[in-house]
């Protein structure tokens, strides 16, 4: 038995309670947690966003230590500190044969299939992971080894947020030095796509967000600019980028409003690029002569267009070298029973990145 925070239901209170996770397979690891990242779709598992099985354990963004492996289980060993990855690619599908593996057809479903019981019932796992636990059990290929030079804590951060915003703007967006980029919602993912922008030599790097408090966290990430959202936004814009646009903008937020704004902020020619996951019945509208009129690009960034096998160590590496700090990203550390706490922050756009740090 181990303590998790799990909801019953959409809007229901989140509780601390026992569970049963199911005994390892072959192929299975049993991961002890050290921390989680609070993640915007943990939220919107529960928010209406998306619509999961219950009771449901939360959390998805995690690192931690190998406490248990199967018997065919050859790719770590007990003791092994490794980065949850809720997104495994099988490399077999067509997606992960064509180089996508971040659309790999296996991921999909994952919440439905129940892992492990609550009071004898059924227990489901947001993206086959259910990361705000003491211990997750998940296939070896959800794992990736990682270094001793990366601080556990941190590296839950590379698990998602990290990948998807870097990714975003590395892979997805193809961010060249000295392009001009503008990041819209700075949450975790929004702050870490600033971060990549400033790897990537970006100038300038534009932040926007609701919240003014925000500010500081945007410019130690990297941001050279800070802009409070408001209805003239595109205009403001295009006043530091000589009249144009950005080159490049990104929507963290996942939401008709935000998206039409990184739109309109774009440069003709130039390319917007969706990083937030929004709901299925918040609809955008483009008409065809501005499609054609602005020759702008509208991309999305799915798990940052990349291959957590790959991107998390190089991502690693970077830390131990120390071109890379996420301690940025992070503005609260919490037990299990804050949880609802930092879902109330993200509500309001208060702080960063919550990490749920066990105690070892």
């Amino acid at each position: 038995m181990v303590n998790a925070a799990v909801a019953a239901g959409p809007d229901a209170d989140i509780q601390v309670r026992e569970i049963e996770l199911p005994t390892p397979g072959p192929r299975d690891v049993r991961v002890r947690v050290a921390a989680a990242g609070v993640c915007h779709s943990d939220l919107s598992m529960i928010n209406g966003t998306f619509a999961p099985k219950f009771p449901l354990v939360l959390g998805h963004e995690a690192a931690g230590t190998i406490a248990e492996v199967g018997s065919e289980v050859t790719r770590v060993a007990v003791g092994d500190r490794v980065v949850v990855n809720w997104a495994p690619a099988c490399r077999h599908c067509w997606f992960c044969l064509n180089q996508q593996p971040w659309l790999c057809t296996s991921v999909e479903g994952m919440s439905s299939l129940p892992r492990g019981t609550i009071d004898g019932d059924p227990l489901h796992v947001t993206l086959g992971v259910g990361a705000f636990a003491e211990e997750v059990v998940v296939d070896q290929a959800g794992v990736v080894p990682l270094s001793d030079g990366v601080p556990l804590d941190v590296a839950a951060l590379l698990g998602c947020a990290v990948v998807t915003g870097i990714g975003a703007v590395r892979n997805t967006a193809g961010v060249r030095p000295g392009e001009s980029v503008v990041v819209i919602g700075l949450g975790g993912v929004g702050l870490s796509a600033i971060i990549g922008a400033r790897l990537a030599g970006a100038a300038p790097i534009i932040a926007v967000d609701v919240a003014p408090e925000k500010e500081k966290l945007a410019r130690d990430a990297g941001a050279t600019h800070f802009i409070l959202a408001h209805d003239k936004l595109a205009k403001e814009i295009r006043s530091l980028t000589g009249g144009r646009g950005v080159d490049h903008a990104l929507e963290c937020v996942g939401n008709s409003k935000t998206i039409r704004t990184a739109w309109q902020t774009t440069r003709r020619g130039g390319k917007a690029t969706i990083v937030g996951a929004g709901r299925k019945d918040d609809q955008v509208s483009f008409s065809a002569l501005e499609l054609y009129h602005f020759a702008r690009t509208l991309g999305v960034s799915v798990y940052g267009s990349g291959d957590p096998d790959r991107d998390i160590p190089a991502l690693a590496t970077q830390i131990e070298l120390g071109r890379l700090d996420l301690e940025p990203l992070v503005s609260h550390r919490i037990g299990l029973d804050g949880v609802a706490g930092a879902f109330e922050r993200m509500k309001t756009g208060t702080g960063a990145r919550s990490l749920l740090v066990f105690k070892s």
